[in-house]
């Protein structure tokens, strides 16, 4: 996909991309955050551009919301569900202007909010990431 001659991808069109990349996600992984919530909206919800101190809603791709594994102590009751944001709209403009391609931006944005979730570094998701191209 070029957004030279794409219509503009919609939020289940982002979803299924989310998908195919969580299926690439290596399954040692996978199986440990299953019960992250994946959600694809336009933009983020004015509260996290205030928390996250965002000048424009376009400043932001994804967002992993909860209490990364590293940080957990095992007897911890968790009332809320761990959920990682994709934002459309800054995805897609972040796609033009880069000519990244689409399948493999939101795989990469996936993955950085995936590795939130365990407490990874930077360097961690970019081996993750190097394990999903390879799969691809």
């Amino acid at each position: 996909m070029t957004p030279q001659t794409q219509i503009a991808p919609g939020l289940d069109d982002i979803e299924a991309l989310a998908r195919r990349a969580w299926r690439r996600i290596p399954s040692a992984l996978r199986s440990r955050a299953a019960e992250v919530v994946i959600q694809v909206t336009d933009f983020p919800d004015e509260e996290t551009m205030q928390e996250m101190e965002l000048r424009s809603p376009f400043d932001i791709l994804g967002l992993y919301r909860g209490v990364s594994l590293d940080q957990r102590a095992s007897g911890d009751l968790r009332g809320d569900v761990d959920m990682i944001f994709l934002y459309r709209r800054p995805i897609l403009d972040y796609w033009v202007e880069s000519g990244e391609g689409l399948e493999r931006l939101v795989r990469h944005v996936l993955i950085h909010e995936v590795g939130h979730h365990f407490g990874f570094s930077d360097a961690d998701m970019a081996a993750i990431e190097a394990a999903a191209d390879d799969a691809a």
